[in-house]
């Protein structure tokens, strides 16, 4: 099987890792990939977004399936795409369609879906600038810190948790009168501050069926012991302590069956990865999002666990026979730890040259951002 991962992060280069050891593999395509996925298959430089250069790639390339590892393409319709074209429509795509993806391209559908179907999550209220005064009443009614989310994609940023009630304020008319984050903050959601302690589950579903993967907590803070600046990850651990089997079971019975239930029951054919982020409040979960695809870093620490063979999990999925698939989890805990450019998350340092990764012999390197030139030696 000929198979394309779309994206450049450590998460892809996981998925690329753990494909690259299926004997059902043919060739692997990774785009536009990084320097650690040019060791896994072939990368080829097309943007996650340029449909037309991937179409192209696959019909050329004989593809089979493809795997989306970023939530853009997805929210933009890439699986729309390949269904709505003659070349491509048998094509397996993992990842779900447009109407599955605004799991994580709305904040607010996402929200209704978790009310609507009984998912425990912080309650919560939308609003746009036709309403904004009933915005600021709103958090009134809500004790500090006080949560605002803008609705659509904004490149992770689009979260802020306020202390005071009058910044609260000044920031909801910053997101929905001056466009703070452009059009994904042209509706805010409010909501409640969940007290507890964050993990994530993952889950991969064929629309039906659906096996639990391992769960994982990542860690934002870029300093030692958990201070200084947020970031996009700086690790992740897998399996998590807190996170027992009783919890586990607790996930799956209020949050993960009544999720793709309620999905089915909205006419959505959700078939790729859900990325529960969830709040251990007392024992008990709540969910602060869902993603439509699985996180990075935790990818990196999740995938390592699983035992089975990823193109036959991916299979199930595109041909709705996923409940026949065996699903095995090492049992040893994965972590991972980020390095980064000094000075990240703020003003660093790109383009230097990293060496001695050829000398690393129990761990395993995934590569996020970097590239090949010339005769450079990893």
């Amino acid at each position: 099987m000929n198979i394309l991962i779309l994206g450049s992060g450590g998460r892809e280069h996981a998925f690329a890792w753990k494909i690259a050891q299926s004997k059902r593999l043919g060739n692997l395509y990774i785009a536009p990939g990084n320097a650690g996925t040019a060791n896994c298959g072939t990368n080829v430089d097309i943007k996650v977004n340029d449909f037309e250069a991937i179409k192209k790639l696959v019909w050329e390339k004989g593809i089979d399936m493809v795997l989306v590892g970023p939530e853009d393409p997805l929210v933009n319709g890439i699986h729309d795409f390949f269904l709505n074209d003659d070349v491509l429509k048998d094509v397996a795509v993992i990842g779900p369609k447009k109407d599955g993806a605004l799991i994580e391209g709305s904040k607010d559908f996402s929200k209704r879906l978790m009310e609507k179907y009984k998912v425990p999550t912080a309650k919560y209220k939308s609003f746009t600038k036709s309403n904004i005064e009933e915005g600021y009443s709103f958090l009134e009614t809500l004790k500090a810190p006080y949560v605002l989310k803008a609705d659509g994609l904004a490149a992770g940023k689009g979260v802020l948790i306020l202390n005071n009630l009058a910044e609260a304020k000044n920031e909801l008319k910053n997101m929905l009168l001056d466009s703070k984050f452009g059009n994904a903050s042209a509706t805010v959601v409010i909501e409640e501050f969940l007290n507890g302690i964050e993990l994530s589950v993952f889950v991969l579903t064929d629309g039906k069926s659906y096996k639990i993967l391992p769960a994982a907590k990542d860690y934002k803070r870029i300093g030692e012991g958990d201070t200084g600046l947020n970031t996009g990850g700086m690790g992740a651990i897998s399996p998590v302590p807190f996170a027992n089997e009783d919890f586990i079971k607790k996930v799956e019975q209020k949050v993960v069956i009544p999720t793709i239930n309620g999905l089915r029951s909205e006419g959505i054919d959700y078939r790729g990865f859900i990325f529960v982020g969830l709040m251990n409040c007392d024992g008990e979960p709540y969910v602060i999002e869902y993603n439509c695809r699985m996180g990075d870093p935790e990818t990196e620490a999740v995938i390592p666990r699983i035992k089975s063979d990823l193109i036959d999990l991916l299979e199930g999925v595109a041909n709705q026979n996923l409940h026949e698939k065996s699903f095995e989890v090492i049992e040893e805990t994965a972590a991972t730890v980020v390095l980064v450019s000094g000075g990240y998350p703020e003003d660093y340092e790109k383009g230097k040259l990293v060496k001695g990764l050829n000398g690393i012999k129990e761990s395993q390197v995934f590569h996020s951002g970097t590239s090949l030139r010339g005769e450079d030696v990893l």
